[in-house]
Formats: C-alpha cells, structure tokens, sequence
C-alpha cells in the first residue's frame, strides 16, 4: 500500500510522460506480484465495486471527529472531492502498519454483504492506521472516484519497457476481460499464450479531429473517405463458433444484441470486424437516443427488437481466418471486408452487417460539402483514413482523422452555478443555462467545459457577486450573462423541465453582445428537435 501511495504521488507531482512511465516501471520492479496486477487494473479503469456507501463514509467520520455532518458538507463543497475531504479532517496517526495494496482490496470486496457495523469497524480502523498519501489513496479505492492521471497508452508504454514487449502487444493482451483476483501480471502481458482467450478484443484505432483545412492532408487519391456514424464503436468476433460483441470501453455486449446471434453460422472462425452499432429500420438510420433504448435495457423485449433493430457498419476487418491483419495496408483490409460481406450476405439475405459505404470526390471541396450534408444521414460528420495506413493502437495523429459537422448552438441564460471537483473545486465552473418560454426562464442544459482558465476566473467572480440564492453546493444568480452552448444533437425528454436533452453540451462562447432577453427560446429548440426527427 505504502510503494502504491508513493507512485500515485510520484505521479501527481508530475506533468511529463516520461516521467510518469518512469515511475511506474520503478513500481513494477519492488511490487509484490499480486499488488503489480491489482495497481494494472486500478490504473486502467478495471476498479472493484463499491462496498460502502458515500452516506455511511460522511457519518462514520463525522462519528468518529466528533464533529456535525453539516460541517462536513461545508468541508466537502470547499475541497470539492469526498475522499480528499476525509483525508485532511482526520488527524495524523502515530500508530502506522503496513498493508499490501491487494489485501486490501481483498478487504473491501469482503465488506459486500457484511453488515453496517463490521464495515464501520474495518474502514475506522484503517483510518487510524495509514499515513496521509495511504489514506488519501485508500479513501479513494472505497469512494470509487481514482484517477491517477495517467491514460491507457501510459501504462502500456511504462508495462512494454518494464517486460521489454512491443506496445502492441501488451495492449492487445490487456484488452477484454480478466481478472486481477485469478491472474498475475506475468501472466495477463508477458506470457507467450497472452492471447489464448477467445473472447480477447483488439484495441481500438482511434482518429484524431481535424482542425486544419483537408487540403493540407494532400492529394485526395491517397484518402479513403466515409461518413462518420454516431452509434457505438464495437468489435464483432467469431472464433471457435462463439460470438463476442466488444464496445470500444471494453463492455461484452453479446447478451444484449441479439440480432447479431445467427453470426458463427455465417461468418468464418477467426474474424474480427470493428464498426459502428447502429438502429437502422426500413434502410434508414435512427437517431443516437433510439439507440440509447437498447443500451440501458439488461431484457430486450419483442418491441425494443422492432422499435429499434441493429445492425453493424462494418469499416474495417482486423482478424480473418485467424491471422492478424493489422499489418496491412487500409486498402488491403478494405478489399477483403468487401469480399467478407459479400460472401456473407450470400450465405444469408437478413445478415445484420452492412459494408460502410465510401464517399467518391475528386477534390476537398466536394469532400467539404459531403461533410455538409452529415446530419441528414444522421451522421456527426466524415472519415478521413490513408488508404496506405497500417492498424494501430490507440489515438495516432497522421493517418486517420475525423471531421465532424460544426455543432448546433443556442444562447442560454445562466441561472444556476455550482462548484466544481478536485483542483476546481474552489471555482465556480459547473453552469445550468435556461432559456424562454413566455415570460419564464426554462432550464435545459448543464455545461462545464468550453470557456478559457481566464474566463473561468471572471465568471466564478461575477458569480460571487450576484448570486440571490444558495442551496448547499449550488448558486442562483441574477439571470443576466448569455452563453452559447453547444450540442451534437438534441432529444425529446420528458424528465427535463424543458421537454429536452442535450447530446454533450458545452459552452462555445461567453455572449457579452447580447442581453438575457435576446438570449433563445423553448420554441427555439422545438424547432430544432424537428429538424432533428
């Protein structure tokens, strides 16, 4: 637990890659080997889940500091993170003991089903015992919230230099499911079955956003072009005569898409496909929150089946007949996807596959007014891939690129403020922007992303000074400041005040030209969502 806390601080104390990879190879080479699986899989998102409850975490320390649980909300809307909160109320101890990272983790998987007092008892002790970097490190294993600010690819670099393995490798071999209970890290990397499970996915190739002029990609000839589809990113595996159907998080969907079932009686063993699930009815392509329906649903339905049918939009094979063919040209994989599908579809009418169709120009103009026309396909906008590129791991700039349609907008009033999490925790940046329905203000997007740090500053100021209202963490302020928000799309919602959702809000630009009462209005995004359906 101890050599743990020191890599997350080690971590937390530095902005350079290098260093952060350092570190962890450092940490790889004095772990215990059940600690070095178990710091894996916390690094990479594959966290237990949660044994105790945030209510119960605010009254044990509460109950054990002696103090009123309002002062600890007060404590918790200032630090902005529970578990950091924790860590600075409870005194340092004298009496420290040593603890392996994996039996505790051992212990909190433990507490579920255990009753309240046992787990009181547990996590008061080890609040008792810990140093401050162990107790801040532990109170966010029980909370659930770690982040250590290191991405995938950081682990991967930092595990290929440590077992002197090609990257690739070790990103394959971390992908699917394993289990750091059954499994060691020689085992799940370093091993040379390492891809002895069926069921394993490939790791995703991920594009970068253009945001540079297409011409400056060059000739368009070396381009292959599709449209960008907004469904979910997935890999469709057949090996064995076992189906497996991967999201691009790494969540084994298989159960929940049925109609991809009749696959391993189709497909030959030993093919991997990466593509976009889709809604697709009657030839046409239903919007993302039709297909929102069948994510959420653990029981598909006969009416979910009809209302919403899927289907893949294949644009890629990456595993035929067993062979890994991420060594080949885009091209290459292009013409044997076309012959898959083809053969597939042959084998039977009702396949639920279809063949990403290319987008033909001659030059950028022609690709920019394709890109126009995006969201009467429901799409986000286009694919650019070099036709000569290879499959790589991850996001790589240079070879695939997406370039997406400008997003919708509307000018909202700002009318609620919250504090944010972790280092803005003591800024007010989470902004509730509303717009008008007659001589009322109707709320109808959430928004924290979008404005500079020094704009942030100014409005976290000018927030402070008009707010009419608190309650608990939340401001109201005088509604006077118009933003443009931003939106990929937008949705009916009857759990919204509004009649709407937003998909991904974010502010564009604050709107200082123009007073609350120029800012939009509810018929204003009806008129949206119309167009939209």
């Amino acid at each position: 637990m101890r050599a743990f806390s020191n890599l997350f601080t080690a971590i937390d104390q530095t902005t350079s890659t290098n260093e952060k990879i350092d570190a962890i190879v450092r940490y790889f080479e004095i772990a215990d080997a059940k600690d070095a699986i178990w710091s894996v899989a916390l690094l990479t998102g594959k966290r237990p889940k949660r044994t105790v409850k945030t209510g119960e975490l605010w009254e044990w320390c509460a109950e054990l500091l002696n103090i009123p649980t309002w002062l600890m909300a007060e404590s918790y809307h200032i630090v902005g993170d529970l578990a950091e909160t924790i860590t600075l109320l409870l005194p340092a101890n004298a009496d420290l003991k040593e603890y392996a990272l994996h039996e505790v983790l051992y212990a909190l998987i433990d507490l579920n089903g255990k009753d309240i007092k046992e787990r009181q008892d547990y996590i008061t002790h080890m609040w008792q015992h810990l140093s401050p970097a162990e107790l801040f490190v532990f109170n966010k294993l029980i909370t659930g919230g770690f982040r250590m600010g290191v991405s995938d690819k950081i682990i991967i670099k930092a595990l290929a230099k440590h077992f002197s393995i090609d990257e690739n490798i070790v990103a394959h071999r971390l992908t699917g499911s394993w289990d750091a209970k059954t499994t060691s890290l020689t085992e799940s990397v370093a091993a040379e079955d390492g891809n002895s499970d069926i069921s394993k996915p490939y790791p995703f190739y991920l594009a970068y956003p253009l945001e540079t002029p297409p011409q400056e990609l060059g000739d368009i000839s070396e381009w292959q072009i599709e449209r960008k589809y907004d469904g979910i990113r997935g890999q469709i595996i057949v090996r064995d005569s076992q189906l497996f159907i991967w999201s691009r998080g790494e969540d084994l969907l298989t159960e929940k898409f049925i109609e991809f079932h009749s696959l391993p009686g189709i497909l030959p063993n030993g093919t991997v496909i990466d593509g976009e699930i889709l809604p697709v009815k009657d030839g046409k392509i239903l919007p993302f929150n039709v297909m929102q329906t069948r994510i959420g649903r653990k029981n598909v339905t006969k009416k979910a089946l009809q209302e919403a049918p899927l289907v893949m939009m294949c644009y890629d094979i990456i595993e035929h007949e067993g062979v890994d063919l991420r060594h080949l040209s885009m091209q290459e994989r292009r013409l044997l996807l076309e012959e898959l599908i083809a053969n597939a579809k042959q084998a039977s009418a009702e396949i639920p596959l279809l063949l990403s169709p290319l987008v033909h120009a001659t030059g950028w103009e022609e690709v920019a007014n394709e890109r126009s026309l995006s969201r009467e396909y429901n799409c986000e906008g286009l694919m650019l891939k070099r036709k000569d590129s290879v499959y790589k791991t991850g996001r790589r700039r240079g070879d695939w690129w997406k370039w997406k349609v400008d997003p919708l907008s509307i000018d909202g009033v700002l009318i609620y403020a919250q504090r944010g999490h972790g280092r803005r925790a003591n800024l007010y940046t989470d902004f509730t922007f509303a717009v008008w329905d007659g001589e009322e203000l109707v709320p109808f997007a959430k928004a924290y992303s979008g404005l500079t740090d020094k704009e942030l500053l100014e409005a976290d100021n000018w927030i402070k000074k008009n707010t009419t209202d608190k309650f608990g963490p939340v401001r109201s302020v005088i509604p006077d400041q118009v933003f443009e928000i931003g939106f990929e799309g937008i949705n009916p919602s009857p759990r919204h005040k509004s009649g709407i959702a937003l998909r991904f809000p974010r502010i564009l630009r604050w709107r200082k030209d123009k007073s609350a009462k120029e800012a939009n209005t509810k018929a204003d995004l009806l008129e949206l969502l119309k167009a939209q359906l």
